[in-house]
């Protein structure tokens, strides 16, 4: 099927079982550096690129591919007669299959390399060569993904449209190369143009709804994600699992102590963080037993066999975990349906650009960060106890993951009520209120958080009404101070920091 292969390659799986055969029906084989010493290695008879171009590997292999007579025997027009006779001339032969796949640039970044380091994983030569290929598709199989070797071993003769397909993933795989390289060089740099790139994690049955087809990708050059983590056991993810377990762990990610975060519909619906995980659990599971029903659960610790088992009590589509006791995932194994994940950096995961698509566009941002209690926020009234400053901090962290409008209230370390994606305030309080005197109406030393300004003194008396005494919100409403004076009459303390934390 091929005559004259050029191969260059960092990642050699599958090279020789792919090579031998086609070898074995007379392929020329020209290559470079270390694949050339890895061809010959397994008895593959090998021309050097510098023999075709008459100039030797310099630079530290720097500089392999990068000359006229590589690029000629691959850009030449099998049908344009000037073109075929000046590789006549050179006494070139026109490649037909082109094997190469990229420095470990991605892989690089995760071990904390130097700058200069780092830099010398970006590939030159390849993009030149895989794109000249590429670009020649008519008559060039062009490959740079080991797992497609076996797809064009299977075929008896390459179509125009398997090549121009091949062709086409190259485009995306060296657009994709360049993003990643772009984000790391000017990674606090606004440009013109700004490129996204994704490598593909797994296929999605739908999307959102049945009738949308889906893909999960996961995003170039980001050092941690959920792609990352393992499957243990259950249903592959839908997108909606996706979505939810994001939500739950970057919720997660504000948290240091034992924490467990239950989500639904994209927002967190019971927070609890305990002395250890169990008692976490119990907590996230009380603060909305029914909100919580056929929800996600994230944790930042090792489950163990009494934990596990608690959380079986419930219906529950997917648990994230750090890591999981062997007895845990006995328990687990009973329910079968129930997806298990194991992320060892739920826990530390780094703080990735977040993009968001509009119709015609994308939207770009850094991550939102949120403290926990700070000293510098200003306390009008009575100051917290340290009991109560640590709630105020974790109302504060749940509200902000929680879609605006939102508002959260807290007790013992345990979310209460919860009111979130409402066109107003007034009635996500409402909401929180209505949740907390359903499920925890004996609740005491009530804090309540909000993600934006009061813009009126309505929300605090309905707080105050409902035995809420600690407020924290960023302040900022044009009407200020008659929030503060008409939570001074009532006796509510007032905490503001300053910082706004909306959700979208």
């Amino acid at each position: 099927m091929f005559k004259n292969a050029l191969v260059s390659v960092s990642d050699k799986s599958g090279l020789i079982e792919f090579l031998q055969p086609l070898v074995a029906k007379g392929m020329r084989v020209v290559s470079t550096g270390g694949t050339a010493r890895h061809l010959k290695e397994a008895g593959i008879q090998v021309v050097d690129v510098s023999e075709q171009t008459g100039s030797p590997e310099v630079m530290d292999g720097r500089v392999k591919t990068l000359h006229p007579k590589v690029h000629m025997a691959l850009l030449a027009r099998a049908h344009v007669a000037s073109d075929m006779e000046l590789l006549k001339e050179q006494a070139l032969e026109p490649f037909d299959l082109v094997l190469c796949n990229l420095y470990p640039f991605e892989e690089a970044l995760k071990k904390d390399l130097s700058d200069e380091e780092q830099i010398e994983f970006i590939d030159i030569g390849g993009p030149s060569m895989l794109r000249s290929a590429a670009k020649s598709f008519n008559r060039i199989a062009v490959i740079c993904d080991p797992s497609d070797y076996q797809w064009v071993a299977d075929k008896s003769e390459l179509t125009l449209k398997d090549r121009r397909f091949l062709a086409a993933k190259v485009f995306s795989h060296t657009a994709t190369y360049d993003s990643m390289i772009a984000q790391y060089m000017g990674a606090d740099q606004t440009f013109p143009q700004f490129a996204l790139g994704g490598s593909y994690v797994s296929p999605l049955r739908y999307g959102e709804n049945p009738q949308q087809s889906a893909g999960w990708y996961s995003l170039s050059g980001a050092k941690s994600g959920l792609h990352q983590a393992e499957i243990l056991q259950g249903k592959p993810l839908s997108y909606n699992n996706i979505l939810d377990l994001d939500a739950a762990c970057e919720t997660l990610r504000e948290f240091t102590d034992p924490t467990s975060v239950a989500v639904k519909h994209n927002n967190p619906c019971g927070v609890a963080v305990g002395r250890n995980l169990f008692e976490a659990v119990v907590g996230s599971l009380k603060a909305d037993p029914v909100s919580v029903f056929g929800g996600i659960i994230a944790l930042n610790g090792k489950v163990d066999g009494d934990t596990a088992a608690k959380l079986s009590e419930i219906f529950l589509e997917c648990i994230v975990a750090a890591d999981y006791a062997p007895e845990a995932l006995q328990v687990f194994a009973k329910k079968k349906n129930l997806r298990i994940l194991k992320w060892p950096q739920i826990a530390n995961q780094s703080l990735e650009l977040k993009v968001k698509t509009i119709g015609g566009g994308f939207l770009v941002q850094t991550q939102d960060q949120v403290k926990g209690w700070s000293n510098e926020w200003s306390v009008l009234g009575n100051e917290p106890p340290p009991e109560i400053k640590v709630d105020l901090g974790l109302a504060w962290k749940v509200c902000a993951h929680l879609k605006s409008n939102a508002i959260a209230l807290v007790s013992g370390s345990t979310t209460v009520g919860l009111g979130m994606g409402q066109v107003n305030r007034v009635d996500a309080v409402e909401q929180a209120i209505a949740r907390m005197r359903k499920f925890h109406g004996d609740a005491t030393n009530v804090v309540l958080a909000s993600d934006a300004f009061f813009p009126f003194a309505d929300s605090i008396e309905l707080a105050a009404k409902a035995g809420v005494k600690w407020v924290i919100q960023p302040g900022g409403s044009i009407k200020d101070e008659e929030v503060k004076s008409k939570a001074k009459e009532l006796g509510v303390t007032m905490v503001l920091t300053g910082t706004r934390h909306f959700q979208h």
